[in-house]
Order: C-alpha cells, then sequence, then structure tokens
C-alpha cells in the first residue's frame, strides 16, 4: 500500500510552476504600484538618475507627499461626494425598479424588458454630445449635480438586470407571509429583498463606487471650475507646462488611490461572496 501510494505521489506534478506563475502574476500586478512608491518619494534629479530603483530612506523626499495632499484633497472630496451620492441614491431606485419587474407581470411585460436590455449594448460614448446638451438645457453645466444625475442614469440597467434575477429567486412564500402580517410593498422590499440580496448589493455598491471614482470623461466635458474637479481630471492638471515634478505627480497618485485601495481590501469578502453568489443562481 505504502509503494504505490509513493508512485502516485511521484506521478504527481511538481507544484513550483503554479505557484511560479502565480508569483508573476503578482509581479505584473504590484509592478506599477512600486514604481509609484518609489518615484514618490525623489525628486526630479533623483528620479532622472536613477529611475528604476528605490532611493535610500534616508534621502526620501517627503516634501512631494505634502505638496500631493494640498493639491489633491479637494478632488477627492468632490468624488467622494459624486461617488457616495451615486451609488447609493443608483442601487436605491435600481431595487425599486428590479423588484417591480421581477414581482409584477403586466401586458408585454417581455417585450418591455427586452428592449430595456438593448439599452446595456449602446456605448456610453455615443451619448456624450446629447447628455452634454442636456445638461446645458438644464442649467446644470459646471455642477456636480450633473455628474451626480448622469451617474445614477448610466448604472441603472447592469444593476437592474442582476437585481432582478436575484429577487426572481427568492422564494414567493416569504413574500405571501410578508403580506399576511400586513407588510407593504416597500416593506417587503426592505425585509425580505435587501436582507437575502446583501452580497450582491454590495458587490454592485462597490463596481458603481469604483466606476464614479475612476470617471474621467464627463468630468473633463462637463466641469470647467478647479475646485469642482474630481480625481481624475484634476490630476492632469498637475503636469507643469514646461517641467514634470515626477515625484509630486506619482505622490498624487498614490493619495488619490488609497481610498479605493482601502476600501477594496475591507470588502474584498462581500465582494467575493456576491460574485460567487452570482455564479451559484446565474
Amino acid at each position: 500500500m505504502s509503494t504505490s501510494t509513493q508512485a502516485v505521489g511521484s506521478r504527481q506534478a511538481p507544484d513550483w510552476p503554479k505557484h511560479l506563475f502565480i508569483l508573476l502574476l503578482l509581479s505584473m500586478e504590484l509592478f506599477p504600484l512600486y514604481m509609484m512608491f518609489q518615484v514618490s518619494v525623489k525628486d526630479n534629479q533623483m528620479f532622472f538618475a536613477n529611475p528604476w530603483l528605490p532611493a535610500p530612506p534616508n534621502q526620501w523626499v517627503f516634501a512631494n507627499f505634502d505638496k500631493a495632499l494640498h493639491t489633491v484633497i479637494p478632488y477627492v472630496a468632490n468624488t467622494v461626494v459624486v461617488a457616495l451620492s451615486t451609488t447609493v441614491l443608483s442601487l436605491f431606485l435600481a431595487l425599486l425598479a428590479a423588484y417591480f419587474f421581477a414581482r409584477y407581470k403586466m401586458p408585454f411585460g417581455g417585450f418591455f424588458w427586452a428592449v430595456f436590455l438593448v439599452l446595456m449594448m449602446m456605448p456610453g460614448v455615443a451619448n456624450i454630445v446629447p447628455l452634454f446638451a442636456l445638461m446645458k438645457g438644464l442649467n446644470l453645466l459646471n455642477t456636480l449635480w450633473a455628474l451626480i444625475i448622469l451617474g445614477i442614469a448610466g448604472g441603472q440597467v447592469f444593476a437592474i438586470y442582476v437585481l432582478r434575477n436575484f429577487i426572481e429567486d427568492i422564494p414567493r412564500d416569504l413574500f405571501e407571509a410578508a403580506e399576511m402580517d400586513g407588510a407593504s410593498h416597500f416593506k417587503q422590499m426592505m425585509h425580505v429583498v435587501v436582507p437575502m440580496s446583501g452580497s450582491i448589493l454590495g458587490t454592485l455598491a462597490i463596481l458603481k463606487f469604483l466606476g464614479a471614482w475612476n470617471d474621467f470623461l464627463m468630468p473633463l466635458i462637463l466641469l470647467r471650475d478647479p475646485e469642482l474637479f474630481t480625481i481624475g481630471v484634476g490630476l492632469i492638471y498637475l503636469d507643469g507646462e514646461y517641467v514634470k515634478y515626477w515625484g509630486q505627480i506619482m505622490a498624487a497618485f498614490l493619495v488619490a488611490s488609497l481610498p479605493l485601495m482601502i476600501i477594496f481590501l475591507f470588502m474584498m469578502k462581500l465582494f467575493v461572496r456576491g460574485l460567487s453568489s452570482g455564479a451559484v443562481k446565474g
């Protein structure tokens, strides 16, 4: 028995190629973060003398982070307002619409749902000119409200599509029991749907927040005043007209990316749980 076990073990493939492949992927993913950090503690002279290797700790230029904080914090504040407002309002409205599509059957409901899903195939770039004209007609140009409204509208289709499938998988007995207890539709949604769909709501919230945080095109088109810039637009104005201070630029990029890193580290389990739930229910 031991001989056969040793024979089977000897025929098993070694694990080092798999580990080497994983380390290679991790190195490729972490290399930009390494470059961003090691350049952020250099001045231009140190950067041009040795752009790839880190400087000794006793020569780090921490003044770059002081400059980056004073520059980036207003942009971060604007981005947090837009991202949080967009995420909360978008998911709330999407939950209402998904509840309606999942719980009620109306004439030609399948046709209307198919027409609604066609919106998922429309590229966002194709709507730039109509959206700009719409915001201009509403006197919302150069305001954060324009970004919030467009973010809410743009995040509806995918969220409704995902949430409707989850709500349809919830046992109808739960809704019937809640209705017998006198719960209104809003209470059924809040006390039945939300607890049952918590994981996918968290996943959609993370995706929506990341999308709003990294949005560049619409803020670039709609905003004019520097005090209203979001992080994506504000960072491009760090380039000097004649000289680029690479240490300050990389320090600003690092400071701007820290909130997303922290959020994703704390929400990673919820994100993975939502994806796995979607795989099981899909």
